[in-house]
């Protein structure tokens, strides 16, 4: 593919011009480059070049090749992206070759047991961790060794840091040097509200506590997205409504992406946009939430005939079935309105269909890859 006008769109972010006849991922000597130029794409053909004479770029070849093709398609929305992302510690593989996007402004949600890999994987998106394979991208820029980037990104850890005998107005301090949209009025609003003292010190603090001051300065920094490993976790019910509460009101607010990593499927039914299940470094699906739920259902019906039944489940997805005397109990794949337009033609008795809770949902679309979602997070 040639054309007679190309850009390149460099690591930070500027926009510059190359002239003269070149293919896409050619090799391109940028030395003395030309000033910075605004972006029509929709007459322009957008591409970062792998290896430069600057050494502006350091991604790999194949990072290259995923950013050209998202850019010939139009660009990015901003989000954080993997890219086929493996980590080892040793002879242990902690992370094996995971990709998900992750949408700015929802709410995604990695499920897992211990071990499953889930904190290794948060930590390499918010670029505490170097992949071993792969990239990971946060708005279309490699996040690792970025510290421009990481003004976005605030990462509650399962294990909470802070100052050795420090307070939280320390801790504030500290952000406030970090993230420099730091609400300093937002802090103090939500220290009254969760009654949290912040000249105390943090190490007389109980476990739920710190996990409230650590959401508390997350909030706070304004940061973009907040990477929470096991943030749920030694906060009472109501306190886990409370922080639920405001991950939503920053969604609305200022459009905050959460990801919140959990072994508890139940603890995220109710806030995630998109889910996905790690088991053993690898990740087994990674799905929209709504989109599970709209094409997976649970029906119950009663026959004349049990021929009829028979015929019934031949013209349905039936991932799963249940008879109790006369009474079936189905799960099947597929949309609302065609299962019941298939259900009333067969003319049943009874028929009712029924709503399925993620854990529901999860099980029947983990038992059919084979595995059992029971021995894995529940």
């Amino acid at each position: 593919m040639f054309i007679s006008e190309y850009f390149i769109v460099f690591p930070e972010g500027d926009v510059q011009e190359i002239s003269g006849r070149l293919s896409i991922g050619e090799m391109v000597d940028v030395n003395g480059r030309p000033a910075a130029l605004p972006l029509p794409t929709h007459k322009m053909i957008v591409f970062r070049v792998a290896r430069i004479k600057t050494n502006e770029y350091k991604g790999s070849s194949e990072t290259l090749h995923y950013l050209e093709q998202r850019l010939l398609r139009g660009g990015w929305a901003t989000m954080i992206e993997a890219l086929n992302v493996s980590k080892l510690f040793g002879d242990i593989k902690a992370v094996d070759n995971i990709s998900a996007v992750i949408q700015d402004g929802s709410v995604f949600g990695l499920i897992g047991t211990n071990g499953a890999g889930k904190s290794t994987f948060i930590r390499m998106l918010c670029g505490v961790l170097k992949p071993d394979r792969g990239e990971i991208l946060i708005d279309g820029k490699p996040v690792y060794e970025r510290t421009e980037l990481k003004k976005d990104i605030f990462y509650i850890s399962d294990e909470q840091h802070f100052f050795e005998n420090g307070t939280p107005l320390e801790m504030k301090r500290f952000y406030q040097t970090v993230y420099p949209g730091f609400d300093d009025a937002r802090y103090l609003e939500l220290m009254g509200m969760f009654g949290l003292d912040d000249k105390r010190k943090i190490n007389t603090f109980s476990k739920g506590m710190k996990k409230q001051l650590s959401v508390i300065l997350g909030i706070s920094s304004n940061a973009k997205y907040l990477l929470c490993d096991e943030t749920f976790d030694g906060l009472d019910p109501v306190m886990r409504q409370a922080v639920k509460s405001l991950f939503i009101q920053g969604m609305e607010e200022r459009n905050l992406t959460p990801v919140i990593a959990s072994h508890n499927l139940r603890e995220l039914e109710d806030i995630c946009d998109h889910v996905g299940l790690l088991h053993r470094g690898g990740i087994l699906f990674s799905k929209d939430l709504e989109e599970m739920k709209l094409n997976i259902h649970r029906m119950q019906c009663v026959f004349q005939e049990e021929s009829d039944a028979e015929r019934l489940k031949g013209l349905l997805n039936v991932v799963k079935e249940e008879k109790r005397g006369s009474l079936y109990t189905l799960t099947i794949r597929g949309s609302k309105e065609e299962i019941e337009q298939t259900i009333r033609e067969r003319m049943p008795l009874f028929y009712e269909l029924l709503p399925l809770s993620l854990e529901e949902i999860f099980i029947s679309e983990t038992e059919v890859a084979g595995y059992d979602i029971k021995s894995l997070i529940l």
